[in-house]
């Protein structure tokens, strides 16, 4: 087993500190802040020791290759972008912390999401479009890391699929912008121009989600082939279920739980150095 440990402040002395505690085999630096010990003969809790240096953790049961890896499948709010769409569409309206509220609520898994979307989306009857536009264009923004993540992954010849619970008028402006090679999300239906405040069926939820990645991976890969997939909200834990391996982004308690690993301090580009 071996431990990988990163952080944008992470440097040599840190590694080499924890190693005479942990005793590896040896340490490898991956990046200017990442370092893996292999096969440490003393194995505990890091959490407080990544709370104390930024930094994040990762036990590695066994390696995994970039060879291997054929579908990369992804959350869009707050995990490829920083922001909740739905929220900040909300706040054109001078409603974001109501709905906020409902939205941080399902995210943790303590109401039903699709009711919960069916019920923000409704507030915003007779919004106009344009509203939409402004949101994309003036506060959408990539999570640290994603760019470099998709390259890496792209690279070594994965294909990527970007799913979302919240709309399509942003996925596919940025499957467009980064070369995602499918998307799925919900569409918001307009009428003349401004929303109506539906959705216009069926809503992508979390099974949905886990459909979308299941179906894609039988297309794609072959029975060793591995299926990585990344989400932050409650709505994302079947969708990490059927995944080979998963990734808690900045993650509610709920969905650190289910998945093989997290990523609390990290950008997205920290997903790359648990591969070889």
């Amino acid at each position: 087993m071996n431990l990988v440990i990163q952080g944008s402040a992470l440097r040599q002395a840190d590694a080499d500190s924890l190693a005479a505690e942990l005793k590896p085999k040896s340490i490898v630096r991956k990046s200017e802040s990442a370092f893996v010990l292999a096969d440490p003969a003393i194995r505990k809790s890091l959490d407080a020791w990544s709370e104390a240096h930024k930094a994040d953790h990762a036990w590695l049961e066994k390696p995994r290759r970039f060879a291997d890896l054929k579908l990369l499948a992804m959350d869009m709010d707050s995990t490829l972008i920083t922001i909740e769409c739905i929220d900040e569409i909300a706040d054109r309206v001078g409603i974001k912390s109501e709905v906020a509220a409902i939205t941080a609520s399902a995210m943790r898994g303590e109401i039903d999401f699709a009711a919960s979307l069916t019920r923000r989306v409704a507030l915003l009857a007779g919004l106009p479009v344009t509203e939409l536009e402004r949101v994309y264009d003036e506060r959408v923004a990539l999570s640290p890391g994603a760019e470099r993540m998709l390259e890496g992954f792209r690279a070594a010849g994965a294909r990527t699929l970007l799913v979302s619970g919240g709309f399509t008028f942003f996925t596919d402006r940025l499957a467009a912008r980064l070369g995602f090679d499918e998307t799925a999300a919900n569409t918001l239906e307009i009428d003349a121009g401004r929303l109506t405040g539906r959705v216009i069926p069926p809503i992508v939820d979390g099974h949905v989600k886990a459909k979308r990645l299941s179906e894609m991976r039988n297309r794609i890969t072959d029975p060793d082939g591995i299926a990585l997939a990344i989400g932050d909200g409650a709505n994302d834990v079947p969708m990490l279920k059927v995944a080979d391996v998963s990734i808690a982004y900045h993650a509610k308690p709920i969905v650190r739980a289910q998945a093989t690993y997290a990523i609390d301090r990290c950008g997205l580009d920290g997903v790359l150095n648990l591969f070889r």
